[in-house]
Formats: C-alpha cells, sequence, structure tokens
C-alpha cells in the first residue's frame, strides 16, 4: 500500500543543514568532486556533528511520539550528493536515533523539483539557489546561517518569525523600503482593517497552528510547540497584524512589536530551535545567539 505524505509536516532539510559538512564542501570546493568523493568514502563510519538545522529537526521528530500511531512530521534528507558518498549522511542519522527513512539524492542537480513531489512543508539548506528556487516554486524556504555557540536545547519546540516578508507578504515592506516610514505608517494606518496579504511562511504557521490545536490543553495552551512573532513594527503598524491573524484564526503565543529595537535579546530570552527573518542585517545578529534562516524575497519571471 502506497505512503501518503499528505496531512504531514513536511521538511526538507539539506544534508549540510542537518549535519555540519562545512570541511567537505571546502574539499569539493577546492579540490573537486573525485577528492570529496574519496573522503566520503574513507569517513562514512566517522558520525558527523549536528549542523544549523538539527535541533529543530530533531525536536519536530519528537512530535510523532506523542500520538501513539500517529506521524504527524516526516523529514526528508535532500541532497545534491549521488546515492554512491551518502552512507556518511545515513550513518549519522542512524547513530543520532533520527526517525529520518527518505532522501532525494539528485547528484549535483537541483533539489526545487522535487520540493513538491515529496509534498514539503518548509525546506532548509546551506545552498542560495535551491532556497531561492524553492521560494520561488511557492515553498517556505530559507537559507541557514552557521550555528551559534552554545544554542539552547530546548525540549519544548519553539520557533519565532519575523513579519513582512516572511508570515505577511513583502508588500507593506516595499512601501518603507521606496517611501520611508512616514508613507508605510500611513499606509497601515488607512488598512489597518485589510487583512496582509499571505507571505512565503503564511501556510507553515497555519499548519504549526493545526498541530498545537492537537495538544491543546483546557487552559488554551499546547505544551510541545510554541511560537513568536518577533517584528520591527510598532504602533500603529500594530493593528493590521492583529486583525490579520484574528481572520486567519491563528494564535501566535508570544508577539513582540520591536519597533526597529534590535531584536537579539528577545530572541536569546525566546530561545527558538529556529528564526526566519527576510533581512540579512537583522539574520546576522540574531545569529549570534540563536539559529537562524533567511527567508529570500520571491522573484516573479518577467
Amino acid at each position: 500500500m502506497a505512503y501518503s505524505l499528505d496531512h504531514l509536516l513536511v521538511i526538507g532539510i539539506s544534508s549540510r543543514a542537518l549535519f555540519d559538512l562545512e570541511a567537505e564542501d571546502e574539499i569539493f570546493r577546492q579540490q573537486g568532486l573525485d577528492a570529496f568523493r574519496s573522503h566520503q568514502l574513507q569517513h562514512e563510519n566517522k558520525v558527523l556533528n549536528p549542523g544549523a538545522g538539527f535541533a529543530l529537526v530533531n525536536a519536530l521528530l519528537k512530535l510523532n511520539v506523542l500520538v501513539p500511531e500517529r506521524r504527524m512530521v516526516e523529514v526528508v534528507v535532500m541532497s545534491r550528493n549521488s546515492s554512491e558518498t551518502s552512507l556518511r549522511i545515513f550513518n549519522s542519522i542512524k547513530h543520532y536515533g533520527l526517525d529520518i527513512s527518505r532522501a532525494a539524492l539528485t547528484g549535483g542537480a537541483p533539489l526545487s523539483p522535487y520540493l513538491k513531489a515529496f509534498n514539503v512543508s518548509l525546506f532548509l539548506s546551506l545552498h542560495e539557489d535551491d532556497v531561492q528556487a524553492a521560494i520561488n516554486s511557492g515553498v517556505a524556504s530559507a537559507m541557514l546561517y552557521p550555528m551559534p555557540p552554545n544554542a539552547a536545547d530546548m525540549e519544548q519546540i519553539r520557533i519565532a518569525f519575523d513579519g513582512d516578508a516572511v508570515i505577511f507578504s513583502d508588500e507593506s515592506e516595499r512601501i518603507y523600503q521606496q517611501h520611508g516610514v512616514e508613507a508605510f505608517e500611513q499606509h497601515e494606518r488607512e488598512n489597518a482593517k485589510k487583512p496582509l496579504p499571505e507571505g512565503p511562511f503564511a501556510r507553515l504557521l497555519v499548519a504549526l497552528s493545526y498541530l498545537q490545536n492537537q495538544f491543546r490543553a483546557p487552559d488554551g495552551r499546547a505544551f510541545p510547540i510554541r511560537t513568536a512573532l518577533v517584528t520591527a513594527r510598532s504602533s500603529p503598524a500594530h493593528e493590521r497584524v492583529i486583525r490579520t491573524l484574528r481572520a486567519w484564526n491563528i494564535a501566535i503565543d508570544e508577539t513582540f512589536f520591536m519597533g526597529g529595537v534590535n531584536k537579539s535579546e528577545v530572541l536569546a530570552a525566546f530561545k527558538p530551535h529556529m528564526f526566519f527573518d527576510d533581512q540579512h542585517a537583522h539574520c546576522i545578529k540574531a545569529s549570534d545567539v540563536v539559529p537562524t534562516g533567511r527567508v529570500p524575497i520571491r522573484q516573479t519571471q518577467q
């Protein structure tokens, strides 16, 4: 009987995002494919260290043990490696006890054409071209930054999002970039009761909200997953955000309207397994304290 990935939260993650393969990537770039192949074959029984996306994947997979005989999350390792050089990846997955059995190994070909084939809800990679192509195809995707030192390992799954160009579209962000803060605030006041258009991570947030509702206690709390919105917006631009989430029937656990204040201290206190933002400057600062992924702006074909 065929196994369906429908109605599951499917995470596609590159091997470099799941494990620390920076030294191996350097060998590939400096010495070529043959040297990389030889290195991987010689070291295929040497366990790799966790990479930038390991903590999030490991935490999400634990949802599958909370309800007997019901899976909620699947993870697919997606790599440009060939099957010949991939045994080290599978051996490391086994070493860490990760519940991962599926992989797409494309032998150097782009990964984005296979995302929808695996019904991927979120794609994480260190390869910018793959992330951009995934975003362009409508899949929530982020390019991960190096792991910060002493990253927190929380039992509860914690995910933090920026607002504009991540959860919401970049429509309002473009007004700010092109015309300044006064024009942005005026636009948001005039459209306060009009829900913001969906951004690339809107459907992921909906999926997480659905999962939260499966574990919600009588007091309204959902212990396994906690979400946060950490946005540069402030009053008067806050109202449209609140009304949009209400229209989507989504309750984010913690919301921070930063008004331009550095997000790093709030993120360090929240301790997310991953923070998603569209601005490189914000991501660089955040990546010093928490695992961080940058969400590129979708590029449309002219």
